[in-house]
């Protein structure tokens, strides 16, 4: 059978919960569905024990599968990792804890860890020479577009800050009024990041849509590939905000913008270099700095 699901430029598979349902018969979808609703309790299962808890024989079970758009069942497993890691509450994330009854300092400890093995994940996956390609982009952006809300809110500044500190025409939108209206004015000479987590936030998620369809080029942050933020985004890069705490962390995020905004800085341009010099004089003597 014909896989018919869309995948990235490494061909990591690109599809959404809604898509493979599409595919099956009525009495199927039912079948399936609690799969898909509660993948962590399935991520793991074999074929054989997937299909006892289904209560169909295994055969079965593949030709779902197969029918869903998944080349293999190995794919359909990573389809399962992927939902998790989307679908996950800050009670699921506690719930992973392996410091459980420990004391503080250990949970403190499994923090730090852990933002550590994020930022190792981000450093051997990352494609440095794409993040080069995306500051030509933004150097040659009529407008960037930064859409974010929620706790992704920060990043959003962040990133805004220092391209403006360049001098880059750049506009963040983090309220749902902002991002409506901005990505209604976008077109082709635009450029939008939109930066959203877990499931993708709807006002992030539906900017981008309306900014794609007007011609914009849309560059996706996000944790997983099966997020909104990845499946309609040209381009996206992948970040783990995984933490044991309730919480997201985002120190792999932010060492994703930090390469952004090195590679725009040593971007070669004479304008650039003049508006470091003006703001190295501000750095040193401006009025916004506390004297003794």
């Amino acid at each position: 059978m014909k896989n018919n699901a869309s995948r990235d430029r490494d061909g990591r598979l690109l599809i959404s919960a809604g898509k493979c349902l599409e595919r099956l018969s009525r009495k199927r979808q039912e079948l399936i569905r609690p799969v898909l609703e509660n993948p962590h309790e399935f991520v793991l299962l074999s074929v054989r024990s997937l299909a006892q808890r289904l209560h169909v024989d295994p055969a079965t079970a593949v030709r779902i599968v197969l029918r869903m758009g998944f080349a293999s069942y190995r794919d359909f497993q990573h389809f399962l990792h992927e939902l998790s890691i989307s679908h996950a509450t800050s009670l699921d994330t506690m719930r992973s804890s392996k410091a459980k009854g420990a004391s503080l300092p250990a949970h403190v400890r499994e923090a730090v860890e852990h933002n550590f093995q994020n930022l190792q994940r981000l450093r051997n996956s990352l494609d440095y020479e794409r993040v080069g390609a995306l500051a030509k982009r933004i150097y040659a952006a009529r407008r960037i577009l930064i859409l974010g809300g929620d706790l992704a809110r920060i990043l959003v500044g962040y990133l805004q800050y220092h391209l403006r500190f360049l001098g880059l025409p750049v506009f963040g939108a983090t309220s749902t009024g902002d991002t409506l209206h901005l990505a209604q004015a976008t077109g082709k000479k635009d450029l939008i990041i939109a930066i959203s987590y877990r499931r993708g936030l709807r006002q992030t998620v539906e900017g981008m849509q309306q900014a794609r369809a007007n011609g914009a080029y849309c560059v996706g942050i996000t944790d997983t590939l099966i997020s909104p933020v990845a499946r309609f985004a040209h381009e996206t890069f992948i970040t783990s905000v995984e933490s044991p705490s309730f919480g997201a962390s985002y120190v792999a995020p932010i060492c994703l913008l930090e390469g952004i905004v090195a590679a725009c800085g040593y971007y070669p341009s004479g304008p650039v270099r003049e508006l470091l010099r003006k703001n190295a004089a501000e750095q040193r003597q401006g009025f916004r700095w506390y004297q003794d």
